[in-house]
């Protein structure tokens, strides 16, 4: 394992020391690598300076903007805390899952097999160290109380990673201008908290070792690679609890402000060296579960009276083990068979489930491709490049092949979707068209379906399902024709609903997912809709309006398609930027468990590889169907409230998913029904009953645990950082267990939410968001065990980046200041509800990487570990962008090419080729760049790849962005979230406005609204955010 590399993607460069001179494919670079100190202006030479002009300049304009900064923050100082409670042994030794701290710290074996010494885990002991033969061999699995193969452990206390080089070791602080460490009045912005420095401390500690589920449990930043070895509790890639060391008392959690809940991802992808999921089959009598509270067999239950009693880890009931399951026990409680059985290992697992479980006969995915046809699609040539993302999703660059071979036979294509799965191909403008794709036909043969007002399938099964690859020829043909088919029919006025009706009849019997393109606002037939958003309502109460589903249709038929096991995707590319109404069509995609892929100014040819790939990724990432969802937790817990795309009927019934895919995540709210006991663990239990893309029925089990302690401090040293940002911008924290719930039209509305939501504004949620953060900093400083200056702002540990991480949100399109298009707002509200943790991190904070300083050997693969050299990102600051400088930005959703206006001609003739010296002369179109034989363009290339294997569901495309010419220009900049845009503060005002109000807080003066608790201002804004866009 010495050589595995878990980034290297087929496109990366492979190099030695000579690695500058050689391109990717393996010849001679002509250019002959990039001169040892860059290019001057004109492309001299010059010995230590890079692609850009001189400094002089920028420099006397950073220190004018640090004299600012010094200014504005005067008498401030962030200082994280370091102190930390005494350990308290508990007495139950073997009710809890983990190692106690204690024991004597021991090195831990590198991911390739080498020894990190003093940089291993701090609750490692030499039992568990790793071989060097395999780095997951020799480690001990530690699930709890008796099942342990040796003598249990001493009572959990929550471990902490040794410290690692630059990885969280010092604590970060900006002294007061009259403190030490300040030169002539100037602030150091490096002692600010700083997101880009953090990830990139713990990219480079993770590219060196294993993250090991038990043994630690401060998870990863969500925006950092890393391969976890599953001890037992689930990896943080499938869920992420707010808190690893939960409160034992309701008011305890309140005194905090922090959200108690789970961020789950149940579908989401491994990393490569990564075990996979074991799938489990029990046969008909199906896996064990507690015959009280229904929860699965996992890793915490106990067995006792000789393996006859299964003791349950969340309600404690003894249930019988049946004979089938029956194994003994050895002389200290664990079953002699443990080792062989994945479900009492591992955290997460999957059941094959008899037929009990199944609602229909499972069968293999059907997608139904509903393509818009319309005159907007064609003009605009949207048509034509979603025809092309379909085949390459379908049968990757083979559809560009020829159809035969030289000996006349039909060449194997391989499968991209599993087998069993069909496909279906509908089009629409004013009215409908069903193909008939069967293998025995020479060319599709088209039905029209006029009728709109009662749409039904005029095709059977056999006929309007295919199997993609017996049918390659047919599909191919027809996909090819479209736009010319339709090109001499002028349809301005589409008509949707009719055509999701009838699509959804077609998958009624057997449920699947729809795939559908959009051009225009579907004015045309039943379910019309209007242009309601006409800039007369933007900055007033009545704006809220544009955020809802009003219309009752549409409402229905995204009910229809969860029952039915349908899930949807729309592609909505809107014509010259105009109106959508994304409220009402989106709505359908969100309430079945879908996505919406918005191109607001879709332009051709610069977005047609970008609509392409994420075609491609939509159709090729694991995706299940027919879903159900059940969140089971501890005795004394309770579930207070889902966040997500999802129907629930009541409170407390399954969520309901028409599709749910590997890049689909859920936020889930606890609260307490009576006061835990810190001698032992919490546990929470994540059942998805999906039907997979092959057609298996199956459920996924996520087995989380964390500690439960009296100790305040000791909570806020185990907090999740992106758990707890997600949480907040899935929706913020509310209670709904004490709020009455309205059923209607089966779906499930939170009164209270609904009636705050009527009343409250954009601006509202803003200052509760702001209030949400006071009120978290000061939880902090009211629980420190140590004193601190009044004129210092402590941040916890591991929330010193949460204060910028919300400054992000509230900058975001969804709630930021100004006139912003409701499209645009409510498609951002539906992401973060549906967004993971690593697009939500990218999202708040984009990563920007200088060009013109790249080293010589980043972007290229490390010669001794093979894993990629990774450049270091700067901050997202104006004053980090120096004259002359080219830059890329990536925040998971678009990636930006900045170049200034003063750029070395050089360094463009590196990037795009021969006679490419001028910026006027770039094509504004560009969406990838050229492959030429020069080291800066092999390395940029190598990082948009790397990139895009770390990103979310969205295709990673250049876009260009050149000073002074380009309108992504102005994107650029609102992703500089440190400075003053978006309508709001820079990041040094927002943490001086923070810490006056924690002051303020702190000394009592502090107004809340009448019958308020903390965090209950976030309550009435935020809670019901589903309702105010629609879900």
């Amino acid at each position: 394992m010495a050589g595995y590399n878990p980034y290297q993607q087929p496109g990366y460069q492979q190099g030695s020391s000579s690695q500058s001179q050689f391109a990717p494919n393996g010849t001679t670079n002509q250019y002959g690598g990039t001169p040892q100190g860059g290019y001057g202006p004109q492309g001299t030479p010059h010995q230590d300076q890079g692609y850009f002009p001189s400094h002089g300049q920028a420099d006397v304009r950073n220190d004018e903007r640090l004299m600012i900064l010094a200014e504005q923050a005067h008498r401030m100082s962030l200082d994280g805390d370091a102190a930390a409670a005494p350990y308290r042994p508990n007495k139950k030794k073997n009710r809890h899952a983990y190692h106690n701290l204690e024991q004597p710290a021991a090195p831990v074996q590198s991911f390739g097999g080498a020894a990190q010494g003093q940089y291993g885990y701090a609750n490692t002991d030499n039992s568990q160290q790793m071989s060097t033969g395999h780095p997951y061999a020799g480690q001990q699995v530690t699930p709890a109380m008796n099942q342990f193969p040796a003598q249990a452990n001493a009572p959990f206390t929550p471990g902490l990673q040794a410290p690692s080089p630059g990885f969280r070791t010092q604590p970060q602080q900006v002294p007061s201008t009259a403190g030490p460490g300040v030169s002539q009045g100037k602030v150091d912005p490096e002692q600010i908290p700083s997101i880009p420095r953090l990830r990139d401390a713990a990219t480079q500690y993770y590219l060196d070792n294993v993250y090991p589920t038990m043994e630690q449990h401060i998870p990863p930043p969500a925006a950092v690679p890393f391969v976890a070895h599953d001890q037992g509790n689930s990896s943080p890639k499938y869920a992420r609890l707010t808190l690893n060391n939960i409160p034992s008392t309701t008011e305890a959690l309140a005194t905090t402000a922090l959200p108690l809940g789970i961020v789950l991802q149940p579908l989401a992808l491994l990393q490569e060296g990564e075990q996979t999921i074991p799938v489990l089959d029990f046969g008909e009598i199906g896996p064990p579960r507690c015959r009280r509270c229904r929860t699965y067999i996992n890793p915490f239950m106990t067995f006792r009276s000789g393996g006859n009693k299964l003791v349950c880890n969340m309600c404690t009931f003894p249930n019988d083990v049946s004979p089938e399951y029956f194994a003994p026990t050895d002389p200290s409680g664990v079953r002699v068979d443990r080792p062989q059985r994945p479900e009492l290992t591992v955290g997460t697992v999957e059941f094959m489930v008899p037929k009990e479980y199944w609602a229909k006969e499972p069968v293999g995915l059907h997608w139904l491709f509903l393509i818009d046809v319309g005159q907007e699609a064609i003009q605009r040539g949207f048509l034509q490049a979603f025809c092309q993302g379909v085949l390459l999703a379908l049968y990757g660059d083979e559809h560009e092949k020829e159809d035969e071979d030289q000996d006349g036979e039909t060449p194997e294509v391989p499968r991209r979707i599993p087998a069993g799965s069909q496909v279906a191909f509908v089009t629409f403008d004013r009215s409908m068209y069903f193909f008939n794709c069967s293998a025995k036909l020479e060319q599709a043969q088209m039905l029209v379906m006029p009728d709109l007002e009662e749409p039904f399938v005029p095709l059977g099964s056999n006929g309007l399902f295919v199997d993609p690859y017996e049918s390659k020829h047919v599909i191919t043909d027809l996909l090819r024709r479209l736009p010319s088919l339709f090109s001499r029919q002028k349809s301005p006025e589409p008509a949707l609903l009719p055509a999701l009706k009838a699509t959804q009849a077609a998958l009624a019997a057997t449920g699947g997912k729809i795939i559908c393109s959009l051009s225009a606002l579907p004015t045309w037939g039943p379910g019309r809709l209007i242009l309601r958003d006409k800039n007369d309502l933007h900055g007033i109460e009545s704006e809220r309006k544009l955020f809802q589903t009003e219309h009752a249709d549409w409402k229905k038929v995204a009910s229809n398609m969860v029952q039915s096991g349908i899930g949807v995707d729309f592609f909505l590319a809107a014509a010259s930027g105009g109106y959508m109404d994304i409220a009402t069509i989106g709505h359908v995609s969100a309430l079945s468990g879908g996505e919406t892929y918005f191109y607001p100014t879709f332009t051709s040819p610069r977005d047609v590889q970008r609509l392409t790939k994420e075609i491609e990724h939509t159709v090729t990432r694991e995706t299940g169907y027919q879903a159900l969802m059940k969140v089971r937790c501890s005795n004394g817990l309770q579930v207070s409230s889902y966040h997500g795309n999802f129907l629930q009927h009541s409170f407390g019934a399954d969520l309901e998913l028409g599709s749910i895919d590997a890049d689909k995540a859920l936020g889930v709210m606890f609260s307490y029904d009576g006061q835990l006991d810190s001698k032992l663990d919490a546990h929470f239990q994540c059942a998805l009953l999906y039907t997979t893309a092959g057609g298996e029925r199956r459920v996924r089990c996520t087995n989380t645990v964390a500690s439960v302690s009296e100790s305040l401090p000791e909570v806020m040293r185990f907090i999740d950082q992106d758990a707890v940002v997600s949480m907040i911008a899935k929706e913020g924290q509310f209670h709904i267990f004490d709020i009455p719930l309205l059923n209607t039209a089966n779906l499930v509305f939170n009164r209270t939410a609904a009636t705050r939501m009527t009343e409250r504004t954009l601006k509202d949620i803003r200052n509760a968001l702001t209030e949400k953060t006071i009120d978290i900093l000061a939880g902090h400083r009211k629980t420190s065990p140590s004193g601190h200056p009044a004129g210092q702002l402590v941040l916890p540990e591991n929330l010193k980046e949460f204060a910028m991480y919300i400054l992000g949100l509230i900058k975001s399109r969804a709630f930021k200041a100004g006139h912003e298009p409701s499209d645009r707002r409510t498609h951002t509200m539906r992401f973060l509800k549906s967004a993971s943790p690593l697009e939500l991190s990218l999202f708040l904070y984009p990563r920007i990487i200088p060009l013109h300083s790249l080293p010589d050997n980043s972007c290229f693969p490390n010669p001794e570990t093979g894993h990629l050299v990774v450049p270091e990102s700067i901050r997202a600051l104006f004053g980090r962008i120096e004259d002359g400088g080219a830059y890329i930005v990536d925040d998971g959703q678009i990636c930006l090419l900045w170049l200034h206006e003063h750029v070395s001609p050089n360094l463009l003739e590196d990037l795009f080729g021969p006679g490419h010296t001028n910026l006027a002369d770039l094509d504004p179109s560009l969406s990838s760049l050229p492959v030429l034989e020069t080291h800066l363009n092999a390395q940029v290339r190598n990082l948009i790849a790397y990139w895009s294997s770390i990103r979310g569901s969205k295709a990673l495309t250049l876009q260009l962005a050149r000073q002074g010419l380009d309108g992504a220009e102005y994107e650029f900049a609102r992703m500089l979230v440190e400075d003053r845009n978006n309508d709001a503060q820079n990041y040094v005002d927002w943490l001086v406005h923070l810490h006056r109000g924690i002051q303020v807080e702190l000394n009592g003066g502090r107004r809340k609204e009448e019958g308020e608790g903390v965090g209950a201002g976030l309550e009435g804004a935020m809670a019901g955010l589903s309702n105010l866009i629609g879900r």
